[in-house]
């Protein structure tokens, strides 16, 4: 009786997987039938493998970077001297500008995290390095900062009055004490004693740089050239994306296209209203919002090619993008960005352009820097002809004791020296560079991000 039991039982089981199997065939033959769903299903998957494709070939080409220049060498060395016992920089009061002693200055976060990216990037880090103590006491300086300020809103500092907060905008200090925290996280180690405190100061400054974003992705709240506010804003965001934080993705899609908007692709200016009226200021943040997007639209198309679905003259375009599966935003999005970032190559041998507000200060030094790393970001031969140029250009200017000072508005020596420091070593950091693009280039683009200046 058992065993008529137990195979009636089994018979029963059978028929029933043999027609739960058929359903879902039937189900999957329907939906494969309908040709909207397969197109799009098709679309998405080849699109995503196309992109991840190119994003490993891109990485795979990284050139090895140049070792630091000698005269870059005094500078970081200068640098380190400059540092205050506490481990922190400042670049003084915007009401002394005259003041070039850097120890006779208060401390901001802004600066410290500003020059503590310097050594970062030229190679030092927290546990390795000859500067790897100057560099930990930068980084407990910071995180202790964030961590006793404990005030509402999208300050981490009492501080006012200093230099970058008169020229960039009052919250700078947020915005590079983001970026240096999301610089400094990966680095650490899990059983790092600065890791968790890491962790949770780069938390709390990401949340106040989000909440005080303006709905047109700006962070315009006073400054005399608040678009390098902004800009360092949305590098900000993207260095903590790139540490693997969940940023809300729509504000980092309005930072990029509030800066892209200063940006004519067609005559090849940019609108300086929210740059003290200096193109230069408005020109480099759009070049460096556009570059990931436009390394990405270059990478999908060079593959595309490879593999034999574009000719090989076809150009970068939104319709080759969109005839290789990207979709009909994204495709627009990246070509307007190439766009972009071959208006923008074309300008950077206009002196009128380079000169910005006629004689150097610290918002010229940064702009550099913004170009410098959009040509990384971007590839090719641009990149090795601006780095030729630039080089010669600054250190031509550096004083007899290795720093940088202004001439202009901010005119600290600290901060103009690690502006200038994190220009000529800029393809050290090629690898989270790259990164930030293929982090830019992976996802669709949300669909309420403000448009594109109508100007492009």
């Amino acid at each position: 009786m058992k065993k008529k039991t137990f195979f009636s039982s089994l018979v029963l089981t059978s028929i029933g997987l043999v027609i739960l199997g058929t359903a879902v065939a039937n189900g999957l033959q329907q939906r494969a039938a309908n040709p909207k769903f397969s197109k799009l299903k098709t679309t998405a998957v080849k699109a995503d493998k196309q992109q991840k494709k190119a994003n490993k070939k891109a990485k795979r080409q990284l050139p090895p970077a140049a070792p630091v220049p000698a005269f870059a060498k005094k500078g970081i060395d200068w640098l380190v001297e400059a540092q205050h016992t506490s481990g922190g920089w400042g670049a003084g009061s915007h009401a002394k500008q005259q003041n070039l002693d850097p120890s006779k200055v208060k401390l901001d976060p802004a600066t410290t995290a500003f020059s503590a990216m310097a050594l970062l990037r030229a190679g030092h880090t927290p546990t390795s390095g000859t500067y790897r103590d100057a560099l930990r006491k930068a980084a407990t300086f910071l995180i202790e900062t964030v961590e006793r300020y404990e005030k509402p809103g999208p300050r981490i500092t009492d501080i006012t009055g200093t230099q970058p907060q008169a020229k960039l905008g009052p919250l700078v200090d947020t915005t590079m004490t983001t970026q240096f925290l999301a610089r400094l996280l990966p680095l650490l180690s899990k059983k790092d004693a600065l890791r968790e405190r890491t962790d949770a100061a780069l938390d709390k400054c990401l949340k106040k740089l989000q909440m005080s974003q303006q709905q047109n992705g700006s962070w315009v709240a006073g400054g005399w050239a608040p678009v390098l506010q902004s800009s360092l804003g949305c590098t900000a965001l993207e260095l903590a994306q790139a540490a693997g934080k969940n940023i809300d993705l729509k504000k980092l899609d309005r930072a990029r296209k509030y800066q892209q908007g200063n940006f004519n692709n067609k005559t090849g200016k940019a609108n300086a209203a929210a740059g003290a009226g200096v193109e230069l200021y408005a020109f480099s943040g759009a070049q460096r919002a556009s570059a990931g997007q436009a390394r990405a639209a270059r990478d999908l198309v060079r593959e595309a090619k490879r593999r034999g679905e574009l000719k090989a003259d076809d150009q970068v375009n939104e319709e080759n993008l969109r005839k290789i599966g990207v979709s009909s935003d994204k495709a627009k999005n990246l070509a307007n960005a190439n766009e972009a970032a071959e208006a923008q190559a074309k300008r950077l041998s206009d002196e009128t352009l380079l000169r910005g507000f006629g004689n150097n200060g610290g918002e010229e030094f940064l702009s550099y820097l913004m170009t410098s790393e959009s040509l990384i970001i971007t590839g090719g031969d641009t990149w090795k002809q601006w780095n030729s140029k630039i080089n010669s250009r600054l250190s031509k200017i550096q004083n007899p004791n290795g720093s940088w000072n202004g001439h202009h508005c901010i005119s600290s020596p600290v901060f103009c020296t690690a502006a200038v420091l994190q220009c000529i070593t800029t393809d050290r950091d090629a690898a989270i560079l790259i990164q930030v693009a293929d982090k830019a280039a992976d996802r669709q683009d949300t669909k309420d991000a403000p448009k594109v200046s109508s100007k492009r």
